[in-house]
């Protein structure tokens, strides 16, 4: 994300807190407004409010209606798609998980921002006691990750869970504003997004020299073969945000997913331009032997200088809007 789209949004997260507050202090003298209530309906009795003179919401999630607090003030939050639409929506959560990584936190991820969250464990394995422990009174995760531990969780605090993770990373992120009641906020970051997407977009040469560029994202993994992403993944959204094209192998993806593949065969993933990260040990990974091999040095798209190495944590494991804003950056950059 560029200093001037981070100050821009700073402004209007500012000026929405603003409204919403206002809002907030006019309902609370009588006066009706649309405010909190959103997809949720408001439900409960002034006994159940937290604080702020309104009443919990009732927010769906995968896991059926859950009641939340009217304006959650200690959040924790499970996975990185969550971490990322918090703090995008100007919250700091008082815990996380970290993913598996040397960072903990991802590393893009602005220091300040994620400087005093409290670590509660390794994403698939929170540790429930440390969680417990900072009273929280809003968890964020998802039904895949966590479905097994919902009932443990709940009993904590009120848990928003997600179907899945990745692909509906718009959808969930709409799912985590409303439990924040930041709808307002929301709306600011895709407008924002859809602003910056048309931007790279003529950057490019517009929509049909866009489409007529095809793009591969490839990911080495450490215990797994190569990866050739589909058109049903985080990544694959932003590439068609923008308008480029994707080869006839994403067409194989499993699930839409991806196509994986041995070193033996990554010619596969040639196009005109190549991205590629890698998760693990380079040697682990068949990213140190894969890239050395004549296979990989003879695709047209190394030969053309239109493969381009990125940051895994960033442009796989972010799923957010903040990871997104500085991956639609580089992919301006790297193919203007």
């Amino acid at each position: 994300m560029t200093a001037k789209t981070l100050q821009h949004r700073s402004r209007l997260l500012a000026a929405a807190s603003l409204t919403v507050a206002a809002a907030l202090t006019l309902s609370a003298c009588g006066f009706s407004t649309e405010s909190g209530s959103a997809s949720g309906s408001n439900s409960g009795s002034g006994s159940g409010s937290d604080g702020s003179g309104e009443a919990p919401r009732t927010v769906k999630t995968a896991m059926g209606d859950v009641k939340v607090p009217a304006a959650p003030q200690r959040v924790v939050v499970l996975d990185t798609a969550e971490l990322d639409s918090v703090l995008t929506l100007g919250v700091k959560p008082v815990g996380a998980t970290h993913a598996d990584v040397d960072s903990g936190f991802l590393n893009y991820l602005p220091k300040d921002q994620v400087a005093g969250i409290t670590d509660v464990g390794q994403m698939m394995t929170p540790n429930l006691e440390a969680i417990a422990g900072l009273e929280p009174d809003l968890i964020l995760t998802s039904k895949i990750r966590h479905g097994d531990k919902y009932a443990e969780l709940s009993k904590i605090a009120p848990t928003v869970m997600t179907e899945n993770t990745g692909y509906p990373w718009k959808e969930n992120f709409q799912v985590h504003a409303e439990a924040l009641n930041k709808k307002a906020e929301a709306k600011m970051v895709t407008d924002d997004y859809a602003r910056h997407v048309a931007d790279v977009t003529k950057a490019l040469g517009g929509k049909e020299k866009a489409g007529a560029t095809e793009v591969n994202m490839v990911r080495f993994v450490e215990g797994a073969d190569i990866r050739i992403y589909g058109k049903k993944n985080y990544i694959a959204t932003i590439l068609a945000d923008v308008g480029l094209g994707r080869p006839a192998i994403t067409d194989k993806a499993k699930d839409g997913f991806s196509y994986d593949v041995s070193p033996e065969k990554i010619d596969l993933a040639d196009a005109d331009a190549v991205f590629h990260s890698t998760y693990g040990d380079p040697k682990k990974s068949k990213e140190t032997q894969t890239t050395g091999s004549g296979l990989w040095k003879n695709m047209d798209a190394v030969k053309n200088g239109k493969v381009f190495a990125v940051d895994d944590q960033l442009w796989i494991q972010g799923i957010g809007y903040t990871a997104a804003d500085k991956i639609l950056s580089e992919l301006q950059t790297s193919l203007k």
